[in-house]
């Protein structure tokens, strides 16, 4: 009896996030304009609701607790959430494959709030809403640029065999010594920052970026990494 295939051959847990994320974008669709947009403001990230403007935006002053995770939840448009979909599909399942359910939720979380946080620290008092797993993701590409490139690893001399995602991690020093990380890493910093400067060189995407969140995200998911992989590592990694 032959075995059943899933549908989609991605980790669970990236299924399910990337599903919820899907399934309330489409659940917005059928809000009103002006629900849709105290939604926004009830779970999107506002600097300014840590001042006095907090009793006025949706939420109120209680929204300042939640909506440096809830950001995530929500996304401008259908490009926009495409993108960081793939972009979990394509990232966020090795960081699963690697770290399972609990530590890859735990990377994501920590991430979202470094984002937040970022975003926050580049723009105190602004009164604009932040929204989108940008962070999140940009964290799960950090945690895989930690062992995904190196030998052995996924995308390293060790892609096709099935312990790929399981090779020790290497130490920071080894990390930053090996061509093909450092390529990949200065590559996502340059596309980042020149696209988050001249967000309108994109196509089909409206307003700024905010490529503070994303650099705060990576930044989180790179060092995080080391203290929550459960691959026994290699001496001197952190």
């Amino acid at each position: 009896m032959k075995s059943r295939e899933r549908i989609f051959n991605l980790p669970a847990v990236v299924v399910w996030c990337g599903g919820a994320i899907v399934l309330l974008h489409l659940a917005r669709l059928l809000l009103s304009d002006d629900a849709d947009f105290f939604l926004i403001y009830a779970m999107g990230f506002v600097p300014a609701r840590y001042g006095e403007l907090a009793v006025l935006l949706p939420g109120g002053v209680a929204a300042r607790f939640w909506t440096p995770l809830t950001y995530a939840l929500l996304h401008a448009d259908g490009v926009h959430l495409s993108v960081n979909m793939f972009w979990m599909a394509a990232f966020g399942s090795a960081v699963a494959r690697r770290l399972g359910a609990m530590r890859f939720l735990m990377l994501s979380v920590a991430a979202t709030l470094a984002g937040a946080l970022a975003h926050f620290l580049a723009y105190p008092g602004d009164e604009g809403v932040m929204i989108g797993a940008s962070g999140a993701v940009s964290g799960m590409t950090a945690a895989a640029a930690r062992f995904a490139f190196m030998p052995g690893g996924p995308l390293g001399s060790g892609r096709g065999r099935s312990d790929a995602f399981h090779m020790p991690a290497p130490p920071l020093r080894a990390v930053f010594s090996n061509r093909n990380t450092l390529i990949f890493v200065g590559v996502w910093f340059a596309i980042n920052i020149i696209f988050g400067v001249q967000g309108a060189l994109l196509p089909g995407v409206e307003g700024a970026i905010a490529w503070q969140a994303h650099i705060g995200g990576f930044v989180a998911g790179f060092l995080l990494f080391g203290f929550i992989d459960p691959v026994p590592r290699q001496p001197s990694a952190i």
